[in-house]
């Protein structure tokens, strides 16, 4: 089965065979060494808000009015990162990991999964990684900021229905608790899904100049580092990728969404940097997916072009069957981390 590798080449068998080999900090009841734990907010601007009207709130039930003057200077539209740093005895990786959250999501999507085991934060903290996680602009601990006087456009919420089905848990999700229909295959925890959905945020689809505009701040904060987006932070990486070449030293894509189009976009800044893209179950068998593909299918192909690196993993071809959008949530979640920490040793970004 495993003869039936990306691209016909053999370059994921021999990255399931590091993956396999014994590598440092593994065990997952071993103490990490941590160096430091901290946060920050980067990115931004300051606003003023002018001629709206006063209001009187109580601020608790037993407090009197206050009048409330919603006009003056804020900061808006900046970025949230919490980090966790590894003592020197610790680390194996050559440069820090950043990872982007998807849309409708916030840096939750690596910390622990929704079935209480440790996320793919813990994961790479104990393959010797230093690792950053990220709520971008509008969402968890970046904040919001009022609209239409900052960000222009209401926020969207997702519905159970269309995560249920756009992130292929199952084909359908009926009306009404109880009618959900999983896929027998899969790899996601249904039983925990509404503990999932808890960790929903809105999102705004008129904010994507400011968010790559803090993204962009974080690249020259933080890194030279290795940068790891899913779905629809994706965009904001491979754009942070063309503008810091010499910053970002791979972009590992978990079932990215956004694509680089090559007809619009120069990308000989992007020949140097490794690129790894990783798929999970049953992309093919959804128009919508299949659509999202065939673009990054289109970048791959002039990566290649330009002799740049654009590797992938494409889990199903591999004969592991049954993952959902939701990678890094998975059962087998570890199991497609391994890989993706050959790939990084494979390409000299860390140490086996």
């Amino acid at each position: 089965m495993m003869e039936r590798m990306v691209n016909g080449s053999g370059l994921v068998m021999w990255l399931v065979m590091l993956a396999g080999c014994a590598s440092h900090n593994t065990a997952p009841n071993v103490a990490m060494p941590i160096q430091e734990i901290g946060s920050f907010h980067v990115g931004g601007r300051s606003a003023e808000l002018r001629g709206l009207p006063k209001k009187e709130v109580r601020f608790t039930p037993t407090q009197p009015p206050t009048v409330i003057d919603p006009n003056g200077e804020f900061e808006v539209e900046q970025m949230y990162a919490q980090f966790t740093l590894l003592a020197d005895s610790a680390k194996r990786a050559a440069y820090p990991l950043v990872m982007i959250h998807g849309g409708g999501l916030s840096g939750v999507t690596w910390e622990t999964k929704p079935d209480g085991k440790p996320g793919w934060q813990m994961f790479f903290l104990r393959h010797g990684y230093d690792v950053y996680v990220v709520d971008a602009v509008e969402r968890g601990r970046a904040s919001w900021a009022r609209y239409p006087e900052v960000f222009k456009s209401e926020p969207i919420f997702r519905t159970k229905k269309e995560a249920w089905e756009l992130f292929r848990f199952g084909p359908s999700y009926g009306a009404g608790g109880g009618t959900q229909e999983a896929y027998a295959d899969t790899q996601f925890p249904v039983a925990h899904f509404d503990q999932f959905m808890k960790q929903g945020v809105p999102r705004w689809v008129t904010n994507d100049v400011p968010t790559q505009a803090a993204y962009n701040a974080l690249v020259e904060k933080v890194c030279p580092c290795v940068l790891m987006p899913h779905s629809q932070g994706s965009t904001f990486a491979y754009q942070a990728a063309l503008k810091y070449p010499h910053l970002v030293k791979a972009v590992v894509g978990i079932e990215p969404s956004g694509a680089l189009d090559p007809d619009k976009t120069d990308m000989t800044q992007l020949k140097n940097i490794p690129m790894l893209f990783v798929w999970g179950d049953k992309i093919r068998e959804t128009a919508r997916w299949g659509g999202i593909m065939a673009s990054l299918k289109k970048m791959i192909a002039a990566q290649k072009a330009q002799q740049g690196v654009a590797d992938e993993i494409d889990l199903p071809m591999m004969g592991i069957r049954g993952n959902s959008h939701m990678i890094m949530m998975d059962r087998n979640s570890d199991e497609v981390a391994r890989l993706v920490d050959a790939w990084l040793v494979a390409k000299g970004l860390t140490r086996p």
